[in-house]
């Protein structure tokens, strides 16, 4: 079993560092950060105005931000980025097919996931959207420990991996159910490591239930996870899990040897 969760070591000599600035520039911008002065994103990277702004008028010329002589932000240009990996990456074309396997066995919205240092990143869907507050769309990134996606990928990892993992994060509170101590999550990620499964309630938006298993594909590689997303309503999480989990865990048999 394998996943990596953090960037693999780089020679000097191969570094670019303005690719890195570049790259961290696009990252500065998030929804408490739309738009920014050449002076905010400096701060937010770790560079000069003056170098910040050069990024950005750079960025601007390429397509990848606007700007209005003072404030810059990004431009739909830069979802190129993501798709780019959608088109490309294998495992969001192979996995779609089982996904639509789950949804007609559910009549639920199955969702494919891997993670990404702190977070699971959603690479794949099938089925009706439900709306939710926060939504669950292609590139959406979703701190790991608050779903199902995330806990399933986590409890797989070894321990040691797990507690590291644990001690680099911030464990920020969404609801009034998240989990936010680590020995609670060290425990919840061993017993669904036990099960080989994770059902999470309420731990990112209220009223809604997540239920996940670990893929696996050839040599015991783990993937990353599939998940099936739902309104608790007034449905028991016993009565969700013998409704859905049968058809997650024979769809994760399955797809074990064809990915």
């Amino acid at each position: 079993m394998s996943l990596p969760i953090d960037t693999p070591a780089l020679e000097r000599r191969d570094w670019i560092a303005g690719l890195e600035n570049g790259l961290s520039i696009i990252e500065a911008f998030d929804p408490e950060h739309p738009r920014m002065t050449a002076s905010q994103v400096g701060q937010r990277c770790g560079l000069t105005r003056t170098a910040a702004r050069r990024y950005l008028l750079t960025l601007a010329h390429l397509g990848y931000a606007q700007t209005d002589g003072k404030l810059f932000w990004l431009s739909p240009r830069v979802l190129r980025l993501g798709q780019a990996y959608l088109d490309s990456a294998r495992l969001p074309r192979a996995i779609q097919p089982f996904l639509q396997r789950v949804t007609a066995g559910t009549g639920e919205t199955a969702f494919a996931a891997v993670l990404d240092q702190r977070d699971v990143v959603y690479i794949a869907r099938s089925g009706t959207h439900r709306q939710l507050n926060i939504g669950y769309v292609l590139g959406s990134r979703m701190p790991a420990q608050v779903t199902a996606a995330g806990m399933a990928i986590l409890s797989q990892l070894p321990p040691a991996a797990l507690d590291a993992w644990l001690e680099r994060r911030e464990l920020r509170a969404y609801t009034a159910y998240t989990l936010t101590n680590t020995r609670q999550l060290r425990e919840a990620a061993e017993q669904a490591r036990r099960q080989g499964w994770f059902v999470s309630e309420q731990q990112l938006e209220m009223n809604f239930r997540g239920i996940a298993v670990p893929v696996f594909g050839h040599g015991d590689t783990l993937l990353g996870a599939m998940s099936v997303t739902m309104p608790m309503n007034n449905e028991t999480t016993e009565a969700a899990l013998a409704r859905v989990l049968p058809v997650l865990q024979e769809t994760a048999r399955s797809m074990r040897h064809l990915l």
